[in-house]
C-alpha cells in the first residue's frame, strides 16, 4: 500500500517560495524611488513669487503697470524638489520679451530649495499705451516652464491715419494706409470717382478686414471691374477710424481705347476734357452771376435807372 507524503514536508517548501518572492520585491526598486541619480531633477516648477509654499494664493501670472520709460520689478519663484541641484536659463519671450532684464541669465537652485529670482522690465520710451503680453521662459535639462506676464502701458492715446500713394491702373485702385498714431486702428474706406460727365463710382464707407498697429504701413487694392473704356477720371479715397482719425487722397487717370484706335481715342478724350472744363466753368459762372444778382442793391422808388438819366440828358441838349 503506497504511503502518502506527510503535510509537514510541504510547508517548509511553500515558506521558502514566499520568502524568496518577498526578497526579490525588496531588491527590485524603481530608480527614481531609490535615488534621483546624476541626471536632471524632475518635477521642478516656476511661478510668480508670492503665496504659500504649497501654491495657495499663487498668482496666475505677473501683472505690471507703468508709463513709457519706467523700469518695473518683480520676482519669479523656481522650486527644485529633487535631491540634486537644478540649473535653469531665463529669457523673455513674446511681444514684451525684449523688455525683460535679468541679473543673471543662468540660475542654479540647490536641492529641495525654492529660490526667488528677481527680474526687471524696462518699458521703452516710445512704447504704445495699452496692453502688452509676454512670458518668462525657464529651461532646465531639456524641459521648459513658462510664466505669463501682462504689462499695462499708461499714457494718452493718439489716433492718426493717412492714405498715401493712390494710383489708378486699369480696373484696380492701389493705395497704402499708415497708422501715424500710438493706438491700433480699424479703418473704414469710401471711394468716389468722377469722370467728364459725372460720377462713375460712389462706394459708401465700409470697414476694412484688418487692424492697423501703430507705425504699421499696409498696401491695399480696391477693384473697379466696371472702369470706363474712354474717359478722364479722378478717384478720391477717404479713410476714417475710431478716435477721430481721418484722411483723404486723390489720383487721376486717363482711359483710352487700345492701340488700333489710339488717335481717335485721344481726340475723343480731349473733346470730353474740353466739355468737362467748359461745363465746370459754366457752372462757376452761373454760380457767380447768381451770387452777384443776389447781392446787388435794388434801385430806390425815387431813383431812375442810369439808362433813363442818360436819355434825358441827351434830350435836354437837343432842346
Amino acid at each position: 500500500m503506497p504511503q502518502s507524503t506527510p503535510y509537514v514536508h510541504r510547508r517548509p517548501f511553500a515558506l521558502a517560495v514566499l520568502f524568496g518572492a518577498l526578497l526579490l520585491s525588496l531588491l527590485v526598486v524603481p530608480p527614481a524611488a531609490a535615488d534621483d541619480g546624476p541626471g536632471t531633477p524632475a518635477g521642478w516648477t516656476t511661478r510668480p513669487a508670492g503665496g504659500g509654499s504649497a501654491g495657495e494664493d499663487a498668482r496666475p501670472y505677473v501683472y505690471l503697470e507703468g508709463t513709457p520709460g519706467t523700469v518695473l520689478q518683480d520676482r519669479l519663484s523656481v522650486t527644485n524638489p529633487a535631491r540634486t541641484p537644478l540649473t535653469v536659463r531665463l529669457r523673455g519671450d513674446g511681444p514684451a520679451g525684449p523688455w525683460f532684464r535679468f541679473a543673471a541669465d543662468t540660475v542654479t537652485v540647490p536641492a529641495r530649495t525654492r529660490a526667488d529670482v528677481p527680474f526687471a522690465l524696462a518699458v521703452p520710451r516710445d512704447a504704445v499705451p495699452g496692453g502688452v503680453a509676454g512670458e518668462i521662459l525657464t529651461v532646465g535639462g531639456g524641459e521648459e516652464r513658462r510664466v505669463p506676464v501682462r504689462v499695462r502701458v499708461g499714457g494718452p492715446s493718439l489716433a492718426a491715419l493717412t492714405v498715401e500713394d493712390v494710383e489708378v491702373s486699369g480696373r484696380t485702385i492701389r493705395y497704402a494706409l499708415v497708422n501715424r498714431g500710438n493706438a491700433p486702428l480699424r479703418p473704414r474706406l469710401s471711394v468716389r470717382a468722377e469722370g467728364a460727365f459725372g460720377t462713375l463710382l460712389d462706394r459708401q464707407a465700409r470697414p476694412l478686414p484688418l487692424e492697423l498697429a501703430p507705425g504699421r504701413r499696409v498696401e491695399l487694392t480696391e477693384p473697379w471691374p466696371d472702369a470706363p473704356a474712354l474717359d478722364s477720371v479722378t478717384v478720391w479715397l477717404r479713410v476714417t477710424a475710431e478716435g477721430g482719425a481721418r484722411d483723404e487722397a486723390a489720383a487721376s487717370a486717363a482711359y483710352v481705347p487700345p492701340a488700333p484706335v489710339t488717335g481717335a481715342g485721344l481726340l475723343a478724350l480731349a473733346f470730353l476734357a474740353v466739355l468737362g472744363a467748359r461745363a465746370y466753368r459754366r457752372g462757376r459762372w452761373r454760380t457767380g452771376t447768381s451770387a452777384a444778382a443776389a447781392t446787388a442793391p435794388a434801385p430806390g422808388p425815387d431813383k431812375q435807372p442810369a439808362e433813363e438819366e442818360r436819355h434825358l440828358e441827351t434830350a435836354g441838349a437837343e432842346s
